[in-house]
């Protein structure tokens, strides 16, 4: 008689539910291991040239090595109705045997029906006589489905989740919140490091249900396992064993596994490639994700690090689904991915802003500033730019947090969130980032002129050829702009100006687009004269519309932060930019009558006297444009500090 039977023997039971629920939790997954391969031997009758269903890691984590239930699936065939199994008589004893054993430790005090069904379903299995099932059958076992009939399927989950509450009711032993028991001193500290993570974000969840952790000792490893929501998918399960950290993660949401995937990798996870599997009862039939994320720790202090972090991170799957989809009128999806990213990262969450009201905190905000900024169906990123929209979300997700946390109203917190959005939308500079960014295609066309004659590119056909392709790309990104432009002002009038403003600097870029194509055409044996005098003067030229290009960006840089309390020094330097592009486009005038001139006394060949003449006079042509720009930056901008132009 061994210790369990002479505890039995004395009638102390309850000593006894801790192990029996251990071996009640592993029949558990044997149960389920059982009924994925009833399932992939129905798959495979059905489509016998179909591969194989894998399931190594399903046999490895139920413990089970029996070859004969690895055969199982590849010798089953239908009839009719009726699936043939080879060794279903066998594999009937199991799953009479291990729904005994998981029902077991309820035996004393537990669900009269809960208990009835077991007993029931004992006897169905005992009343099989050969080894095949009709269809009625296999469905009774495998479904889990919900409705006015029973299954073997939906009492093995039934009996899960009451073992589940035995367990922790179980003791009144907690680790800082944690249900533990038969544990190793050495398990203790790592417990509490676990605890310690999770607890730091647990209020983060709210009134969510969740995040209640349970932990045992099994042989040589330290379990933990996380109940992160109600979903039968979701599930975590974490073994420690010496210095390494094992944790498999299912999910029934694709994206939200990646998001877990990328949150643990920060702390060092090696991720093994995602099974996609199909079971019967979870995510409605439909597919859902496995993987497994491994640790090696070099010392104890690193492993209690890894554990305290995993715990941290815990409470940012709960509804990261919904708070995704709640986003995405405002933002891009990637966008949507990396606000949640950022927001568990700085341990906001997005729970609070959920609770609070979610987007219609943002819906709201957008409606009281009116049709000026906003009109139905705008997007956040549309109207503030993509960076701008993301960090306002940020800190919309932070306010409502601490809102929240702090058991403010939610008219505040509406209102709070109102005001955040005045602010920013005082501060964007997206308009000029359409033009900023058409400023800088301008400038590397100019820069590339520049440098082009400075080497002598009027001479050499291919870097004069490639100059000019590179030429027309940049002036085609330029071209972009002015149409996204475009068709913003077509929705919100306030565009109109810049819209016209970055129209006129479109025909910037075209004359210098001009230039570097005639330069290219100069190359191709059209250079005849172009030295000497000819040569210093072109230099001049285009060094001078450079010159006149880089103070339009600095005039552009100076503008974004122009208002009604931006300082007098920047206003200063604001009107000596652009006095600056004045004085350069007169001096071009007067450098277009030197090349001519040049080119008069120096070039007898008439096809480069004529190239070359045009390709000064769109250089020319260039720094014209930019003064027709720098006077509209310079009456856009005196209108923002609130004075006339």
């Amino acid at each position: 008689m061994d210790k369990m039977d002479v505890v039995e023997s004395l009638g102390q039971m309850q000593l006894l539910r801790p192990a029996w629920i251990k071996a009640a939790l592993a029949a558990n997954d044997r149960l389920k291991l059982y009924l994925t391969l009833l399932q992939a031997a129905e798959a495979h009758a059905e489509r016998p040239d179909a591969p194989p269903l894998e399931l190594a890691r399903e046999f490895a984590t139920a413990q089970v090595a029996a070859s004969w239930l690895n055969e199982l699936p590849a010798g089953a065939c239908r009839e009719g109705r009726r699936l043939h199994l080879p060794e279903l008589l066998r594999l009937a004893a199991l799953l009479h045997d291990d729904l005994r054993v998981m029902a077991r430790p309820l035996a004393d005090g537990g669900d009269p029906l809960l208990l009835g069904r077991v007993e029931s379903w004992c006897g169905w299995l005992d009343a099989l006589t050969d080894d095949s099932l009709d269809a009625d059958q296999l469905r009774a076992l495998t479904s889990g489905k919900r409705g006015d009939e029973d299954s073997f399927h939906l009492l093995v989950m039934d009996l899960h989740k009451a073992l589940n509450h035995l367990a922790a009711e179980l003791t009144d032993e907690r680790i800082d919140g944690a249900h533990v028991w038969q544990l190793d001193e050495a398990d203790r500290p790592r417990v509490a490091a676990f605890m310690r993570g999770l607890n730091r974000t647990r209020a983060l969840k709210f009134d969510h249900p969740g995040l209640d952790t349970a932990a045992t000792r099994d042989g040589g490893r330290l379990l933990l396992q996380n109940d992160i929501g109600t979903n039968d998918a979701h599930v975590l399960v974490i073994q420690v064993e010496e210095l390494a950290v094992s944790l498999t993660y299912s999910d029934l949401h694709a994206r939200r596994f990646a998001f877990f995937q990328t949150m643990l990798a920060e702390l060092g996870a090696a991720w093994s490639a995602p099974d996609t599997r199909v079971s019967a009862g979870l995510n409605a039939g439909e597919a859902y994700q496995v993987g497994t994320a491994t640790f090696a720790c070099a010392d104890e202090q690193a492993l209690q690090q890894v554990l305290e972090g995993i715990g941290a991170r815990i409470v940012f799957l709960i509804d990261w689904n919904r708070a995704r989809k709640r986003l995405l009128p405002f933002v891009s999806k990637a966008a949507a991915v990396a606000i949640l990213g950022e927001a568990a990262r700085r341990e906001v969450g997005h729970m609070g802003w959920l609770a609070a009201g979610g987007e219609q905190l943002i819906y709201g905000a957008m409606q009281g500033l009116g049709e000026d900024c906003f009109h139905i169906g705008d997007r956040l990123d549309q109207v503030m730019g993509a960076a701008q929209a993301e960090e306002f979300l940020l800190e919309v997700l932070a306010l409502a947090s601490q809102g929240m946390r702090q058991r403010q109203a939610l008219p505040l917190i509406a209102d709070e969130t109102r005001l955040l959005l005045v602010r920013h939308m005082r501060r964007r500079r997206d308009e000029f980032d359409l033009l900023t960014g058409h400023a800088a295609y301008c400038h590397a066309i100019a820069e590339a002129l520049r440098d082009a004659l400075a080497h002598g590119w009027q001479s050499d056909r291919k870097a004069a050829a490639r100059l000019a392709e590179r030429a027309k790309q940049w002036e085609r990104q330029a071209d972009l702009l002015v149409m996204h432009s475009r068709t913003r002002a077509e929705r919100h009038p306030r565009w109109e100006p810049f819209t016209r403003l970055i129209e006129g600097a479109d025909d910037v870029a075209d004359a210098l687009e001009e230039a570097a194509f005639l330069l290219s055409l100069i190359a191709d044996d059209h250079h005849h004269g172009w030295h000497g005098a000819v040569q210093r003067v072109m230099q001049q030229l285009a060094d001078a519309v450079l010159e006149a290009m880089q103070d339009h960006v600095k005039a552009l840089a100076i503008a974004c932060t122009l208002g009604e309390e931006s300082s007098g020094e920047d206003h200063d330097e604001f009107v000596a930019a652009l006095w600056r592009v004045v004085n350069a486009e007169r001096q071009c005038d007067n450098l277009l009558r030197e090349a001519r001139r040049a080119l008069a006394g120096n070039v007898g060949d008439a096809a480069t006297l004529l190239l070359a003449t045009d390709f000064a006079e769109a250089l020319e042509r260039a720094s014209d444009k930019l003064l027709a720009t720098g006077y509209g930056l310079r009456k856009l901008a005196f209108s923002r500090v609130g004075v006339g132009s």
